[in-house]
C-alpha cells in the first residue's frame, strides 16, 4: 500500500470542519487507487458526542466507506491516538503516512505532488507543504503563512517557518532548512518513523511521545529526525490551508502576552510542560551555549509564571 492517511477529531471542535475537510481530502486522493491508501480517523470525543461519528458515517454512505473510524470511548489525546493509527498504517505495510488535521483543506493536486517527491528522494523522512492561513468562518483562502515546517533556535526553541508573513516568494529556494513538519500536516516514510521509534516502561512502541498529551509532540518528533539524521523538505507545489486564529512568530512581545492570555489554562499547563519536558529529554545532548540559553528560558519562563501565571507553577514540580 502506498499511502495511509490519519485524522483525529474531537466533539464540535473538529466537526465544523468535516463538511469541507473530507470533501478536499478524496479529491486529493483521487490520483491513487482505491487499493493504495487508507484512511484512518481516530475519535477522541467524549462517549456521549456521536457528532463525528455521524457526520463521517453519513460521508461515507455516499463515498463508498471512505474512512475507517474507531473510537475508544475517551480522550487519548494527540501523541496516543497517532501512535495507534500509525501502527495500523504499519500491519498495512503501507510506504507513507500522512498526519492531517481536519481543520485543512487540500488542493486537488497536494498530495500527489508530496508522494512524488517521497517517490523520487529515498534519503527524505518527511516532507512538509506550504501551509497557507485559512479563514474558516468567511470560507476565505489567504496567501498567509501558516506554517512551511518546523525549525528550531538556539536553546530548543522551536517554531513553525514563515508563520504569519505574507507568501512573497521568499521561501521558494529553501531546501533542506525544516527539521520537521508541523503537527497540523505533513507526510512522513513510516520506515523512518521505525527508526525513531523507542519502547516505552510498558514495551510500547511510541513513535509520537505519549507524555505530551497535546502541544509540542511534533516538535519532538521532529526532533528525533534531526538527531537522527534524517531529512525533512518543504514542497512548494503542495498547497494545504489551515483555519489556526492567530501566528505568534511574528508578534511583539506585548501581542504574545494577550495572544497567549487568550488561551485556556489547560493549554498553557500542555505547552510549558511539554517545553520542560523537551529540556530534560536532549539536556545532554546540547552544547555549552544551548545550555546555558536552556537554563536562561527556564528561568524566564518560570518568573513569567511566577508573576502572571501562578497556576502554572505545579508544572515545574512535574516528573516524567
Amino acid at each position: 500500500m502506498k499511502l495511509a492517511v490519519g485524522f483525529l477529531t474531537y466533539n464540535e471542535a473538529s466537526a465544523k470542519y468535516l463538511a469541507d475537510f473530507l470533501p478536499s481530502l478524496e479529491k486529493a486522493l483521487a490520483f491513487l487507487n482505491q487499493d493504495d491508501f487508507k484512511v484512518f480517523a481516530y475519535d477522541n470525543s467524549d462517549p456521549a458526542n456521536l457528532i463525528n461519528k455521524e457526520i463521517i458515517s453519513e460521508f461515507n454512505l455516499v463515498h463508498s466507506n471512505l474512512i475507517d473510524y474507531s473510537s475508544s470511548g475517551e480522550n487519548l489525546g494527540f501523541g496516543r491516538a497517532y501512535n495507534i493509527l500509525i501502527n495500523w498504517a504499519i500491519s498495512l505495510r503501507a510506504d507513507y503516512f500522512l498526519v492531517i488535521n481536519p481543520d485543512i483543506i487540500l488542493e486537488p493536486n497536494a498530495l500527489r505532488s508530496l508522494t512524488i517527491s517521497l517517490d523520487e528522494n529515498k534519503d527524505l523522512a518527511a516532507v512538509s507543504p506550504k501551509i497557507y492561513y485559512w479563514d474558516y468562518q468567511n470560507k476565505k483562502k489567504t496567501n498567509i503563512i501558516d506554517s512551511l515546517g518546523i525549525m528550531v533556535k538556539p536553546g530548543l526553541r522551536f517554531f513553525d517557518l514563515g508563520q504569519g508573513t505574507l507568501d512573497n516568494g521568499q521561501f521558494a529556494n529553501l531546501d533542506y532548512k525544516i527539521i520537521g513538519p508541523s503537527g497540523a500536516t505533513g507526510l512522513f516514510r513510516l520506515s523512518a518513523l521505525e527508526k525513531i521509534a523507542y519502547l516505552d516502561k510498558n514495551g510500547n512502541k511510541q513513535y509520537f511521545d505519549e507524555r505530551f498529551f497535546m502541544y509540542k509532540e511534533d516538535c519532538d518528533l521532529a526532533y528525533r529526525l534531526y538527531l537522527t539524521g534524517l531529512k525533512s523538505k518543504i514542497i512548494s507545489q503542495a498547497i494545504f490551508y489551515h483555519d489556526r486564529t492567530s501566528g505568534s512568530d511574528e508578534q511583539n512581545f506585548l501581542q504574545k502576552i494577550i495572544n497567549r492570555s487568550g488561551k485556556s489554562r489547560q493549554v498553557r499547563a500542555w505547552s510549558l510542560r511539554n517545553q520542560n519536558i523537551i529540556y530534560q529529554k536532549y539536556w545532554k545532548k546540547q552544547n555549552f551555549v544551548n545550555k546555558i540559553l536552556i537554563i536562561f528560558w527556564f528561568c524566564a519562563s518560570f518568573i513569567f509564571s511566577l508573576i502572571l501565571e501562578q497556576f502554572n507553577l505545579k508544572v515545574y514540580f512535574y516528573k516524567n
